[in-house]
């Protein structure tokens, strides 16, 4: 029998996990937990059941690790501590300034349950958090460059379509070859917020609006894209369909630092993604961190961890016998 996986929403997160579930062979699929209506939803694998979150408790023996698949802004902060009291849990929250306070109110549910919890897993926060770590220890007389793109960022194409007049918008997220290009040759430059992203919007108007003032009240909104050089582009639904209808991303983790006794040698480290779909290859991570949770909850390793607190080895179906073999 391999690990018994629930998946708590099945969103793209979700429908994403259902899918590495299918690769991983140590793993099943167990359950999948929804506020919606059960009968709504047909998994992609046969004979799974469905069930109504609210019952998620009469689970609690037959699930192993639950993968919870919900968003940062609101789910996760209620849904992880309340779900890590009863079993061992996975999350992906990204909201990087409330990772602590997260953080800490998973950690006392876990404990409270005996249970494992790994918060903030996918690409950033999660490969790129232990990109970053690892290139501090090594070279800490350094400077840190992260990158993210080309990529839809969904948040910022929610916020568009949340102006009047829009129907339907893309955004993505573009890095500026050139910044890129002056830390790759070493050069440790201070690089503003508009120097090192571009942002370029695909936008459906509704019949009749206006589009200066769209286009206006894009360029202008803060937080989001008045701090950016933003290209917006207005296209037909068709046209956004054709071209715009997958959620590609990826980016760039560098580390530019010196050795030697005077500082006179210098070196960069350089991580890189990219990505055809985000969410999938988030879901991914999450479930390779799965099996770090079942493991580290059957030696009694029980509270809170992030990436940064599990051994690489944990993640690996393959014994330390064989790592040391094939990958060392």
């Amino acid at each position: 029998m391999g690990i018994k996986i629930g998946i708590l929403g099945y969103g793209n997160l979700g429908k994403g996990v259902e899918c590495a579930i299918k690769q991983n062979n140590d793993m099943e699929l167990a359950a999948i937990f929804t506020r919606r209506t059960p009968e709504s939803i047909t998994p992609k694998t046969a004979g799974t059941p469905v069930i109504n979150i609210n019952d998620a408790k009469n689970w609690v023996d037959k699930i192993d690790v639950m993968i919870i698949c919900g968003g940062s802004a609101t789910d996760l902060p209620k849904q992880t501590p309340e779900f890590a009291e009863l079993f061992n849990v996975i999350d992906s929250f990204d909201t990087h300034a409330k990772i602590p306070e997260h953080f800490n109110n998973v950690d006392s549910a876990a404990k409270k349950g005996n249970k494992t919890a790994i918060i903030s897993v996918g690409w950033d926060p999660g490969m790129f958090s232990l990109n970053r770590m690892y290139a501090n220890a090594i070279l800490p007389d350094g400077k840190d460059y992260t990158f993210w793109g080309k990529g839809v960022s969904q948040g910022h194409s929610d916020a568009i379509r949340r102006i009047k007049g829009v129907k339907d918008a893309k955004q993505y997220t573009i890095p500026v070859d050139s910044a890129l290009e002056k830390v790759r040759s070493g050069e440790n430059p201070d690089l503003t917020t508009r120097e090192k992203h571009t942002r370029e919007c695909f936008v459906v108007l509704e019949p009749n609006a206006d589009q200066k003032q769209v286009e206006n009240e894009i360029k202008t909104m803060p937080n989001y894209f008045a701090d950016y050089d933003t290209t917006v582009h207005f296209i037909t639904e068709e046209e956004l369909i054709k071209n715009h209808s997958r959620i590609p991303h990826g980016g760039f983790v560098l580390r530019s630092g010196k050795t030697g006794w005077n500082s006179e040698n210098s070196h960069i480290i350089e991580y890189s993604l990219k990505l055809d779909s985000n969410p999938e290859f988030t879901s991914s991570v999450l479930t390779a961190y799965a099996r770090a949770a079942y493991r580290l909850s059957k030696e009694g390793s029980y509270g809170c961890k992030t990436v940064f607190d599990i051994a690489p080895a944990y993640l690996s179906p393959k014994s330390g016998e064989e790592l040391r073999a094939q990958m060392l």
